[in-house]
């Protein structure tokens, strides 16, 4: 039987763990709904509460299993969106650029902060992270490398840290994204343009799980629901799945597909590198975020306009010159952030934009001129000006972004 659910308005912006935490009991009423039989009654604001403590708390329940991350962007076979990614992470496992679609899996064993493993596999290799008290490993089968990486002591988002309970929350070694960052980032995206509700209860590996259903409220939103699946009795994220306006079925979703809350066993935390394998040394230095106003401070030219689900990164196009014939080979230690043209992530900067403007289609108004490419769940528009605007949001909503004088 169907909940009824009740969206109202959330008073006190969803930006970080400490104000949802701040709001409860402080914001207006969410109304209970009725929920199905296998499930206590809670409401939004209680769902929202619990999931805001365990973030605090910094203490995850031990775990193994695999998280499937699936994506349907409805963006079109570009150049520059194929490659490895450069420096440590998955060479032959999936890259920034291959999760943009398709499925790929995550498998996961979790037995505290500083003793964990993460393993992608890619077609014909792997990708490991093996952490285990001080020393943390990273193994690229497909280059047959393993990286001892060290993390900077007070380095926010590291292993250890209250900030980041859950490995990888920041993707310091792989670009893929776990039911926990993803929760945390729709979570954050949710203020008072926001309406929150519960829906119906789920099933999701094998597991009763609540769901808190985010609805923008903005006619510029392409999204028009981001549904959040917390465990039942852990109350930790155990899927999100976002759905664009008009369709069925999502065009990202990221969750478990299997899920044990059992002590993984010690030799999950073992690594010693192969025979023949190459050793190297580095450091982990996980970004900040996600965030379009973290990416924006990122790139010395780039700002958001807008907030929340509005939001539109507006940046100057990067500089990608041509290498010249005679200039010398790059070196392999080079940075990781780009090598060759490419940006992490095997992101090959001017062949990407090249594949955008021919994908585009021309436009123009009082804002200037460019060309834009519009799908199911982004807009993107390169202006003539040499700027480039993206946002999960409507044409108009960029044009109105471009005539934004910064």
């Amino acid at each position: 039987m169907a909940k009824r659910a009740r969206a109202v308005r959330w008073g006190v912006p969803v930006a970080a763990v400490a104000v949802v935490a701040a709001a409860v009991g402080t914001g207006p009423v969410i109304a209970a709904v009725r929920s199905e039989p296998s499930l206590p009654d809670r409401t939004a604001e209680q769902l929202l509460a619990d999931v805001a403590r365990t973030w605090q708390t910094g203490r995850m329940p031990q775990m193994s299993g695999t998280i499937v991350e699936t994506a349907s962007l409805g963006l079109p076979s570009l150049p520059g969106l194929s490659g490895s990614s450069g420096g440590p992470g998955p060479s032959g496992g999936a890259s920034m650029a291959s999760l943009l679609s398709g499925s790929h899996q995550l498998k996961i064993w979790y037995a505290g902060e500083d003793r964990f493993r993460l393993m992608l596999p890619g077609e014909m290799s792997e990708t490991d992270v093996v952490a285990n008290g001080g020393t943390v490993w990273l193994w690229d089968s497909a280059a047959n490398t393993a990286t001892r990486l060290t993390v900077p002591a007070g380095s926010a988002g590291g292993h250890g840290g209250h900030d980041a309970p859950f490995p990888m929350r920041s993707g310091a070694a792989s670009p893929f994204a776990t039911p926990d960052q993803a929760a945390r980032q729709a979570l954050e995206a949710a203020g008072t343009d926001t309406a929150i509700s519960v829906g119906d209860d789920v099933t999701v590996a094998g597991r009763a799980a609540y769901q808190i259903v985010l609805t923008p409220k903005s006619a510029d939103s392409l999204i028009r629901d981001v549904r959040v699946a917390l465990d039942g009795e852990k109350l930790i994220p155990l899927r999100v799945q976002v759905y664009t306006k008009g369709a069925a079925e999502p065009a990202f979703e990221v969750g478990f597909e299997s899920l044990s809350f059992t002590a993984p066993a010690a030799e999950n935390f073992s690594f010693t590198p192969p025979a023949g394998a190459k050793v190297e040394e580095g450091t982990a230095t996980p970004p900040a975020d996600h965030r379009p106003e973290a990416v924006a401070e990122a790139h010395d030219r780039g700002r958001v306009v807008g907030s929340g689900w509005d939001s539109v990164l507006v940046t100057s196009l990067p500089d990608a010159p041509a290498q010249k014939p005679d200039a010398p080979a790059q070196k392999p230690d080079a940075p990781a952030e780009k090598q060759d043209g490419k940006e992490r992530g095997g992101l090959d900067v001017a062949a990407l934009l090249d594949g955008l403007k021919g994908a585009a289609t021309p436009v123009s108004g009082e804002w200037g001129s460019g060309r834009l490419l519009s799908t199911k769940v982004v807009s993107i528009l390169i202006t003539d000006d040499g700027r480039l605007l993206a946002g999960a949001v409507t044409p108009e909503a960029l044009y109105r972004a471009a005539g934004v004088k910064g």
